[in-house]
């Protein structure tokens, strides 16, 4: 019996049983792949390339994913480039818009699907690293014969989908290779990192999605979810990352509404009726520092008289 013949049979008998699927999220994905989209692992399938056409289309509704990649990508492409991996970013879809890997090793990625253009979604290629990341929203890391088609079972890949600031899912980061040598022990050592780096990408993508906006990071609480919130200067909270949403348990009803950073974080106010002083002093504090103390100056940035600044000063305490 061939190795190809065997793991097909092997996912066969493990897809066929409900309660391997409901404790293993590889088996489960085997299962959505025969029932769901209609696969068998003993076909030999590669991933679908759209045309140039169409990738370009997909580049360009993704701008700002790859825009704010792009460091990351050459950031870990310098630690594991000569290692002979390949690095590989995609859309929501699974479709492969950016790549890194060594010339010495295009020839046998390119023939494995590991290249621009491609579609690796489960629908297409089944359980793989990037398909299964984006179907589960999850970190994952499929090893060799964890694939679903037996063509595929030389590969090795682990995968962390990437959120936009709203907390969907946008795309993927995935590190994947096809050398003989490298074991599950060793290439787990690269999920970590991978992780880490489509956290960043979250980052970088919230951030851009409010300039200007004064940006908090919540305690983990020992998740390490990326949970930030962008906040107006007026403390009313403008957008969370997932994490933040589930920790304060926020959704798009009650942004869109205004909630104050403060209430959501449930700050401590002893004296509510004291609010409004207190912006006020911290708004002569801020004007006094940009004024590097110059009464003068400052007064007139708040278009307020030396006298009333002093008074005011006085009040607040503020020195």
């Amino acid at each position: 019996m061939s190795i190809g013949t065997a793991h097909a049979d092997h996912v066969y008998q493990s897809a066929s049983q409900p309660s391997a699927a409901a404790s293993s999220p590889i088996i489960a994905s085997w299962r959505r792949c025969m029932t769901k989209y209609k696969l068998a692992p003993e076909q030999s399938s590669k991933p679908v390339f759209l045309t140039d056409t169409e990738f370009q289309r997909a580049r360009e509704v993704s701008a700002g994913l790859i825009a704010e990649s792009e460091d990351e990508l050459d950031r870990i492409f310098t630690a594991v480039g000569k290692a002979g991996c390949c690095l590989l970013l995609t859309d929501a879809d699974g479709v492969a818009l950016e790549r890194r890997g060594a010339v010495s090793d295009d020839r046998d990625f390119r023939q494995l699907g590991l290249w621009s253009g491609a579609v690796w979604s489960e629908a297409s290629v089944g359980t793989n690293g990037i398909g299964t990341a984006l179907a589960d929203e999850r970190s994952v890391t499929i090893y060799r014969d964890q694939h679903f088609f037996s063509s595929n079972i030389s590969l090795c890949c682990t995968t962390a989908p990437i959120r936009d600031h709203v907390g969907q899912v946008t795309g993927a980061l995935d590190i994947s290779t096809c050398r003989d040598d490298v074991n599950e022990f060793t290439f787990s050592m690269l999920t970590q990192a991978v992780r880490d780096a489509a956290q960043r990408i979250e980052g970088n993508l919230f951030r851009r999605a409010f300039p200007g906006a004064r940006i908090l990071m919540l305690p983990s609480g020992g998740s390490t979810s990326l949970s930030l919130l962008a906040v107006d200067p007026d403390d009313i909270i403008l957008g969370a990352t997932r994490a933040a949403r589930l920790a304060l348990r926020l959704d798009d009803a009650r942004l869109a509404a205004g909630i104050p950073a403060s209430d959501a974080l449930k700050e401590d106010r002893h004296d509510r009726g004291a609010e409004l002083a207190e912006a006020e002093r911290a708004a002569l504090r801020r004007v006094l520092s940009r004024a590097n103390g110059n009464i003068t100056q400052a007064a007139s940035l708040l278009g307020i008289s030396r006298a009333t600044l002093h008074r005011k000063m006085k009040k607040f305490g503020v020195h």
